[in-house]
């Protein structure tokens, strides 16, 4: 039941972040007029939460081991875009360290959860 409530924490976190993530999506469409670049760090920045749901009902081990890869996948692309934003200086240096806080800990979290699933596969 351990790992249960590590999962709801990153269901969670998963979520919030997708809030979090539209928000300077709006913001870079609506202030700065820049469509390419916040549509690819909004693709990827809210597809992590729906992997991770997706993962909640999981045929098989392996199939939880893969949704999570993908939404490990996602988070690291996340990360990408926002350090491209914060590089072209579409993004605050405050705003980009929230989100890129936020994302290197979900990052962390699905790491954890491939490992755990990994370890208990073969016994």
């Amino acid at each position: 039941m351990v790992n249960d409530m590590k999962e709801n924490i990153l269901k969670n976190k998963s979520f919030g972040f997708a809030v979090r993530i539209v928000k300077p999506y709006k913001y870079l469409c609506d202030e700065k007029k820049e469509f390419v670049l916040s549509k690819q760090v909004l693709r990827s920045g809210t597809s992590v939460g729906a992997m991770v749901r997706e993962a909640e009902h999981s045929e098989s081990k392996s199939d939880f081991i893969h949704k999570m890869a993908i939404a490990q996948k996602e988070i690291n692309e996340t990360i990408y875009w926002l350090e491209l934003l914060n590089a072209t200086e579409y993004l605050s240096v405050e705003m980009f360290n929230s989100l890129n806080n936020d994302a290197v800990e979900i990052i962390k979290m699905l790491t954890s959860s491939i490992k755990t699933a990994k370890s208990t596969i073969n016994h």
